[in-house]
């Protein structure tokens, strides 16, 4: 199913299509087969057309964690935590957060 998933969104984005739920889709479909990084490079995309993404913001540190790029993954989780309790995503921070002691 990730794969179909994966060409699926993918068409999408060669018919001109492409956005932060495009691409954060993208990235989650990737990060389920193990392929880090591509998920990587479409959820930095998801970030780059919206800031405030919190679920972006997660799912990138995974990425970059599951990579072994432990230490931009905490840039990431603790730049991520901010923008998630800034907006009042509690929830997101919160997760964010157990990650982020996992890898210090």
């Amino acid at each position: 199913m990730p794969k179909q998933m994966v060409s699926n969104l993918l068409s999408m984005l060669e018919q001109g299509q492409d956005n932060a739920l495009i691409r954060f889709s993208l990235g989650n479909a990737y990060l389920n087969l193990h392929e880090y990084e591509p998920a990587i490079e479409h959820l930095a995309q998801a970030l780059q057309f919206d800031q405030d993404y919190s679920a972006a913001w997660k799912l990138y540190g995974k990425a970059l964690a599951r990579s072994g790029k432990n230490d931009e993954a905490i840039k990431v989780y603790k730049q991520g935590i901010e923008i998630a309790e800034n907006k009042g995503d509690i929830q997101a921070a919160k997760e964010m957060k157990v990650f982020l002691k996992r890898l210090l």
